[in-house]
């Protein structure tokens, strides 16, 4: 199965609520219409990949500062040919930029969709989400495209990111709950 199939049957069985079903048919159409609608090459936009890493025990999770965009992030990025699936360019996304061995993934598919606005020549951004689960005892390590790295309890993260990221944490405390 190509990257683009497994995207499609990622987003065609993803069981997202509010605003979320509209914005994953706007993914679909958008793969549908561009076969190449998995690569940055696409002027169109394209799909990426992020996860959210959360300490479930401490119930906080880990932001990036974005060196490009000096802004707090989850990891996450483009996908890359070598991925076989959309949760695996996630997974490997997260682990290269938080430096975390052992990551897993939250089952059950994404947690979130984010749609946003990118420089051309590419012009959006169709962010799949996900929720990427740190060992006992995580020791980061700063990648070259972070300036820092940072845990912040849930209630914190809206002092420090846009409301995307706080969308996504608010997604991490309900699948996780509070610290345990």
């Amino acid at each position: 199965m190509s990257l683009h199939d497994d995207a499609a049957l990622v987003l065609k069985e993803y069981q997202g609520s509010g605003d979320q079903p509209e914005l994953c048919q706007v993914f679909l159409d958008h793969l549908a219409a561009h076969p190449d609608g998995m690569w940055k090459a696409c002027g169109a936009g394209h799909l990426t990949a992020s996860a959210l890493v959360v300490d479930p025990e401490r119930g906080r999770v880990l932001l990036t500062l974005h060196r490009k965009l000096g802004m707090w992030l989850q990891m996450g990025g483009h996908c890359e040919p070598g991925d076989p699936t959309l949760a695996a360019a996630a997974l490997r996304e997260a682990t290269e930029e938080s430096g975390v061995p052992g990551l897993t993934l939250r089952p059950g598919g994404p947690a979130r969709l984010d749609r946003h606005p990118i420089p051309a020549p590419c012009h959006w951004h169709l962010d799949v989400q996900y929720l990427a689960v740190a060992p006992p005892g995580a020791v980061t390590a700063i990648s070259d495209e972070s300036l820092d790295l940072r845990w912040f309890g849930y209630d914190e993260v809206a002092e420090v990111a846009d409301a995307s990221v706080v969308r996504l944490a608010e997604a991490a405390r309900a699948a996780f709950g509070p610290a345990r």
